[in-house]
């Protein structure tokens, strides 16, 4: 994985300051937030919260509140720290920091559940470097994924190591049938593979492509249609098919993953453009 470097931070705040980020179930796992790490502090005192939403200006929180949070916070005259906890995908230490806030609303959490609020906390000072790389490269993935969507990374060995993909060979489900296949390439918008059928019945099928990847291990499964063929020279049985991926259903683990691999490849490539021409 590329190294962000302090200019990309930068970027990545001035850029993505004030866009909220909904911490579902999958942005949760993609970005590795161990829910059960995060708490508010206030005066040496920590109640757990959960994290609905961030930016990188304020954060909205659910927690219980009344008796002794309530009571806190009026004595630290509503100043707070959020603490954040992610899990590293090389299995070291948690990534475990705090970020200083301002409690700045309350709202009821549910008619049900008088004793939870969500609690929007207002940063006081610009995030750590963490979470800006974190949300940075979360949002900068659903950039590229619409303006460059069309843009395809040949599975080299190379690249494939670097994207996490554990091998070419995969299956995919083509109506329902699984097959064995071979991803020739990718894109944030569909895949090319080779598969083992008889192509013209497979057009305009319904898909689901598996990926199992490594650094996190995860499984990914990306609904798609296939919408065309391209004969293999010499072999009438196998066919490499054209894979549309459903746009709303594409992981975002995938975005991330394409995002990453396809700014190595141009820092790659402009490093080579910089050697060539200094020789």
């Amino acid at each position: 994985m590329p190294v962000t470097t302090s200019q990309q931070i930068a970027g990545y705040y001035a850029q993505f300051q004030n866009v909220e980020v909904t911490f579902n179930k999958e942005v949760t796992q993609a970005t590795n937030l161990n829910t059960k790490q995060v708490f508010i502090k206030c005066l040496g005192y920590q109640w757990p919260c959960i994290i609905y939403s961030t930016s990188l200006s304020e954060a909205k929180v659910i927690v219980k509140t009344g008796g002794s949070f309530n009571e806190s916070v009026r004595k630290a005259n509503n100043l707070v720290s959020l603490r954040y906890c992610f899990a590293k995908r090389d299995k070291g230490d948690p990534l475990a920091f705090f970020v200083a806030a301002r409690i700045s609303g309350y709202t009821p959490y549910d008619k049900q559940r008088k004793d939870l609020s969500f609690v929007t906390l207002s940063y006081t000072q610009r995030p750590p470097d963490d979470l800006i790389e974190i949300i940075g490269q979360l949002l900068e993935a659903g950039v590229n994924s619409r303006k460059r969507s069309e843009e395809r990374v040949t599975m080299t060995a190379d690249t494939t190591a670097r994207f996490g993909l554990r091998a070419k060979e995969t299956t995919i489900e083509i109506a329902g049938v699984p097959r064995r296949c071979i991803v020739r390439d990718v894109s944030f918008s569909g895949a090319k593979v080779i598969v083992l059928g008889i192509a013209r019945y497979l057009v305009d099928k319904p898909a689901l492509l598996h990926l199992d990847l490594v650094e996190p291990q995860e499984k990914l499964q990306i609904p798609g249609t296939v919408v065309r063929f391209e004969p293999v020279e010499g072999r009438s049985d196998i066919a490499a098919f054209a894979l549309r991926f459903d746009d709303d259903k594409v992981p975002i683990a995938y975005k991330m993953r394409l995002s990453t691999l396809l700014k190595t490849i141009k820092s790659k490539h402009k490093s080579g453009e910089s050697n060539a021409a200094a020789e």
